[in-house]
């Protein structure tokens, strides 16, 4: 069987679906690889390092998409390019199954198996291939040391005989992968840290981090069944922006990571808000890309307002493409290890599974 996959667009997406370690994996199961010539040579991956593995390499995305029985990506091709994908073909991704729909309509009319890996569901057996988890993880991380790049203080305490220079207080918005990592990053890094979530199962992770919970009075519990939060009712959110505004005053740098799947990103940094930062406060807004957490990002601009610089990332991934390709590129591997019938050499459509049947776009 063969499994194949092209270039992405690098001035969007610079990560990869395949590494040379994985195509080992992949060959080991018994599958034949095509790559697109360059595949990942941005990355440090040379077309070498694939052929030497067995890897075929070809020379556009045209002929591996012909060779293809799977097609593996980190994002939806484009429209060129899915038009090349042939009947009773399988395209596993990041495909954005809300702002897709047309797109993925029109393979599905062509019968093309379409699996979306941000639609895995929370269960245990699925951890190994959850791309949500291994991308935030490293979104978190990188957001902490990008904010902390631009402000224009020292992080850690720090007495000396000239004086005390106090700790930066950071302010961590949305507790989940990626607020965590946000969270012990900072931590280890010398801030104090603060944050807040609408899912009340966070104040433990958070308290366990050395992070301060703060909790709205009377706060419900806005958790779904799969773990993810949830549209807070118009109660909570006055309360949790009267919480806000007031510790506002002493916070230096706010990491925003709150995002609702398949919605636009919840505006919990509110215009009046702005009145309550110090000079020199930074927000970096890792929700940019579906709106925001503040009123005033933009995506991939550094926007200032009232003296409070505000980060609205794109795609942070691209800043440590590497990292990320090595993560994601596993969880693929292990996704495509559980669909495949190693057995009779072709993929396994068993609904039955709710790994696939949660993926697969209906």
């Amino acid at each position: 069987m063969n499994l194949a996959s092209i270039s992405e667009n690098i001035t969007i997406e610079k990560r990869v679906a395949i590494t040379p370690e994985i195509a080992k994996k992949y060959l080991g199961l018994g599958f034949n690889l095509f790559i697109q010539r360059g595949y990942g040579s941005h990355l440090g991956f040379e077309d070498n390092d694939f052929k030497d593995l067995g890897v075929n390499i070809l020379d556009d995305d045209k002929k591996v998409l012909d060779n293809a029985d799977i097609v593996v990506q980190v994002a939806l091709p484009e429209d060129d390019k899915l038009n090349n994908l042939k009947e009773n073909k399988s395209l596993i991704g990041t495909l954005n199954s809300f702002s897709n729909k047309e797109k993925l309509e029109s393979l599905k009319s062509k019968k093309v198996n379409c699996f979306s890996l941000e639609l895995l569901p929370r269960i245990t057996r699925a951890q190994s291939m959850d791309i949500l988890s291994s991308q935030a993880n490293l979104a978190g991380y990188k957001a902490v040391i990008e904010a902390f790049k631009i402000y224009e203080k020292a992080i850690p305490m720090m007495m000396t005989a000239a004086g005390t220079i106090p700790a930066a207080k950071v302010l961590v918005v949305g507790a989940g992968v990626a607020g965590l990592q946000a969270i012990a990053t900072a931590k280890r890094m010398g801030a104090i840290v603060f944050a807040t979530d609408v899912r009340m199962a966070s104040k433990e992770q958070v308290e366990s981090l050395g992070g301060k919970f703060l909790t709205v009075e009377g706060a419900e519990n806005l958790e779904t069944e799969g773990g993810y939060a949830k549209e807070a009712s118009a109660d909570f959110k006055l309360k949790q922006e009267e919480l806000l505004s007031e510790t506002l005053k002493k916070i230096d740098i706010v990491i925003c990571t709150a995002l609702i799947p398949g919605r636009e990103a919840p505006k919990i940094i509110k215009q009046e808000m702005f009145k309550n930062f110090q000079p020199g406060s930074v927000i970096y807004d890792l929700a940019a890309i579906q709106g925001g957490n503040t009123v005033f990002t933009e995506v991939d601009k550094i926007v200032e307002k009232n003296g409070v610089k505000i980060l609205g990332e794109g795609n942070i991934l691209n800043k440590l493409p590497v990292s990320a390709s090595n993560l994601y590129a596993k969880n693929v591997f292990n996704f495509v290890s559980n669909l495949y019938d190693k057995e009779n050499k072709k993929l396994n459509l068993n609904l039955e599974d709710e790994i696939i049947e949660k993926t697969l776009i209906k």
